[in-house]
């Protein structure tokens, strides 16, 4: 999958995301305030959770509206050995089984997967304890991750 192609799988991802946590938040919002959900007595919460959701229905969709600006904004840079993985980097990483993976070094967004089958990319940025060992790495170095107490190692054999 070439960068262009992913970050507008990423925007066209998050635009819907926005869409559908839209649509919830409204519904809570309903929820909370129709006249058969107001309080009969004070054991009577109805009214007061679907708030509490609608809140953070809103409070969601404001982060990952402010994701998608920031990926429509994002200048895809090529990868330069000399500076290493940064931002907006494609990263194929390869584990001691052989098994490969895509990352891709996002400015917002973790978590996101994008794609099918074997040629699914994992938005992951550098806030992240993955993120922050990839940057910088080049093509053949190796990354060490503890994960339970167990040390996952990949080598980085392909940036884009």
């Amino acid at each position: 999958m070439n960068k262009t192609t992913l970050l507008a799988r990423i925007v066209q991802t998050l635009e819907d995301d926005v869409e559908v946590l839209r649509r919830a938040a409204q519904t809570a919002y309903e929820t909370a305030t129709a006249e058969e959900n107001i309080a009969e007595n004070k054991y009577d919460t109805l009214g007061l959770e679907a708030s509490y959701l609608a809140t953070g229905q809103a409070r969601r969709t404001a982060e990952i509206r402010q994701a998608l600006l920031t990926y429509q904004q994002l200048i895809m840079r090529d990868y330069d050995p000399a500076r290493g993985i940064q931002i907006s980097n494609l990263v194929t990483l390869e584990d001691e089984q052989g098994h490969q993976r895509m990352l891709f070094l996002g400015p917002q967004g973790a978590g996101l997967k994008i794609g099918e089958g074997e040629q699914v990319v994992t938005v992951i940025t550098p806030r992240s304890p993955l993120g922050q060992l990839l940057i910088g790495k080049r093509v053949d170095d190796e990354v060490s991750l503890q994960v339970a107490g167990v040390a996952q190692v990949s080598i980085v054999i392909d940036v884009v």
